[in-house]
């Protein structure tokens, strides 16, 4: 039977031992001693497998030539942008990921990270701890702006909970659901409107090459002096150095992060050094129901695909094709 080797994160329980396992194939947990940053540890891991389920490890051209039985890579998530889509289409191995599982998890998240920093935190626990008390009256949540950027699944998730939370949301898409935004009395505008009014800047869009360093020096200049920066999309969308010089002169007020440039955040990150920063470590779209669907949904698409099934929804690339086989 074909295998199946896992490096997604947080595998070693979940309905996918109980999936793989009716359906017969073998398969492991990768051992959490493996380096998934190393190319070489990741080719030797994966060598003699037919499929993998992944998490947000790189997964390069170099990786992929030299897995001649790979067949299928199942990502935990709604991420691609670390596979390297090109490469796996001349080699017709299928790129799927899990779309629809985790946009509730997210967009709590996102709302804790930003209420979060309109309350105070980290700044507030530490000072305590330090036995020092300081009030300090910040901006109320409600009756502010909040600006979406990406109003897709996560977006709109977001756009629900600020709407009862009392905020104005705006929301910037190039192909945005009208309907949903009349229904929830969201004001669509252009991007450069979105960061100019916005007291909370909130990023949900997709990585790709036109959108990495979407937040820069230019896009961060037009921001509201004193707004907030909050990203649970992906890490490149920010240039980092460029934040960081914005919320050290003021013109930004915080940040919230739960995605990084690069992962797991270096410890000399200056990131790290600033007192109005907020920061989780790429755990937005984990809770335990997204945690338990995410992993049913990437371990069906595997037994769909060997048994002639092609879950047209959940694959992102071999667009057209329509005589793919295991």
């Amino acid at each position: 039977m074909p295998k199946v080797v896992i490096t997604s994160k947080n595998a070693e329980e979940g309905p996918h031992h109980d999936i793989l396992r009716r359906a017969g194939f073998d398969y492991e947990v990768a051992p959490k001693t493996v380096d998934l940053f190393d190319e070489q540890q990741v080719i030797d891991l994966w060598r003699d497998c037919d499929a993998v389920i992944a998490g947000a490890e790189p997964i390069t051209r170099r990786i992929i030539e030299a897995l001649p039985k790979l067949r299928v890579i199942s990502r935990t998530g709604v991420g691609f942008d670390a596979i390297d889509v090109t490469a796996c289409d001349e080699k017709r191995i299928v790129v799927a990921t899990t779309p629809g599982v985790n946009h509730h998890s997210v967009a709590e998240h996102t709302i804790a990270l930003l209420m979060g920093v309109a309350r105070g935190f980290p700044q507030s626990d530490r000072l305590v701890r330090e036995g020092r008390w300081q009030r300090i009256a910040r901006p109320r949540v409600m009756g502010s702006t909040l600006g979406i950027v990406g109003l897709g699944r996560i977006g709109q998730a977001v756009a629900t909970r600020a709407v009862g939370l009392g905020m104005h949301v705006l929301a910037y898409d190039p192909f945005p659901n009208l309907d949903f935004a009349r229904r929830w009395n969201i004001e669509m505008v252009s991007f450069d409107d979105l960061l100019a009014r916005s007291d909370y800047v909130s990023l949900h869009l997709f990585m790709s090459e036109e959108n990495r360093h979407l937040i820069n020096d230019q896009t961060l200049a037009k921001m509201k002096v004193g707004s907030v920066l909050i990203n649970t999309a992906r890490g490149a969308l920010v240039d980092e150095h460029a934040l960081v010089a914005a919320l050290q002169s003021g013109r930004l007020r915080a940040a919230a992060l739960d995605v990084f440039e690069k992962e797991p955040l270096p410890l000399d990150s200056p990131l790290l050094q600033l007192p109005n920063v907020l920061l989780s470590g790429h755990v937005a779209g984990l809770d335990q129901q997204s945690h338990e669907d995410t992993y049913a949904m990437a371990a069906n698409t595997i037994v769909d695909l060997y048994e002639g099934r092609w879950p047209a929804e959940r694959i992102q690339n071999l667009k057209g094709v329509n005589d793919w086989k295991w």
